[in-house]
């Protein structure tokens, strides 16, 4: 597959943005709010020059009228490098016969990075797989979403891997979307972005989920773990039941742990059109509790 098989994702996207949900470190011109104060030409409000301000930020005017000197302020913005890490193990190539949890992950992490890169941000790639890490460095040049592309397309979801191994070392500075089904490290993943977020990051955790998996067929099947092939179960009467709550009961309990570490939490099925759902991800109510 090429990026034109993306195209009316592409096209449905054009004029989303993705704000970042406080204030960004860095000078680098961009379309973020910085936490630099400086030149821009958006005023935010006066103060009164102090030794050592740039004699430039004065306003000449107001001195002439008051005969008092005031700095103008103003909020400068900044790029915010954007990072997808997307899990490639074996339990996202659900439904076996479709595959269809893996290409719903494709598509949003290529939703994600046409969003930000067409807001002038870098995007980047990791993408954890049973052979290592591939990976896309966050850039802005033409062509990026393209390589995040067909690094997506050029893998086949085996085997598992860590995505909290993957996240650590990274700074801060940069925004993080973890699309995943959690059905691998989630609780080792959920302490390292808690500690990002509590460091000033920002993550987003994207959450897919099967059609099948939240309504599997009446007739008797067995369960079997894609990850862990020795582990199955009939899911049929009784415990197609149980199944059906345990697995309710973890989703909310996953919702309910991410968004209290101060992470976006957005769950996405398989039949929810692509760009709605990307649209729901950077949309400012998918961070509901940030950290001050």
């Amino acid at each position: 597959m090429s990026i034109s098989s993306y195209g009316s994702l592409l096209d449905a996207l054009r004029g989303v943005q993705w704000p970042a949900r406080r204030p960004v470190p860095g000078a680098v011109p961009g379309t973020h709010q910085s936490r630099l104060r400086g030149t821009s030409a958006e005023f935010t409000e006066y103060r009164p020059y102090r030794q050592g301000d740039d004699p430039r930020r004065l306003d000449w005017k107001l001195l002439a009228r008051s005969d008092r000197a005031y700095i103008r302020l103003a909020d400068d913005h900044s790029i915010l490098a954007t990072l997808l890490l997307v899990d490639a193990s074996a339990s996202m190539a659900y439904p076996a016969a479709t595959h269809e949890k893996w290409a719903q992950a494709r598509r949003l992490a290529v939703g994600l990075a046409t969003v930000a890169h067409a807001g002038g941000d870098p995007v980047g790639l990791l993408l954890p797989t049973a052979a290592g890490v591939a990976r896309v460095a966050p850039r802005t040049r033409r062509g990026v979403v393209s390589e995040v592309a067909a690094a997506l397309d050029a893998v086949r979801p085996s085997g598992s891997a860590s995505l909290a191994s993957a996240l650590l070392g990274l700074a801060p500075a940069v925004r993080v979307a973890v699309v995943s089904d959690f059905l691998g490290d989630g609780d080792a993943l959920l302490r390292v972005a808690s500690e990002r977020v509590a460091a000033g990051g920002e993550v987003h955790a994207v959450h897919v989920v099967a059609a099948e998996e939240l309504d599997p067929p009446p007739a008797a099947i067995l369960a079997v773990d894609p990850e862990e092939p020795e582990v199955r179960r009939p899911l049929v009467g009784a415990a197609r039941a149980a199944y059906l709550s345990a697995f309710a009961a973890w989703r909310e309990e996953l919702a309910r742990s991410w968004r209290a570490a101060g992470a976006g939490y957005t769950l996405v099925t398989t039949t929810e059109p692509p760009d709605q759902a990307v649209r729901r991800i950077v949309a400012p109510s998918a961070l509901v509790a940030v950290r001050a």
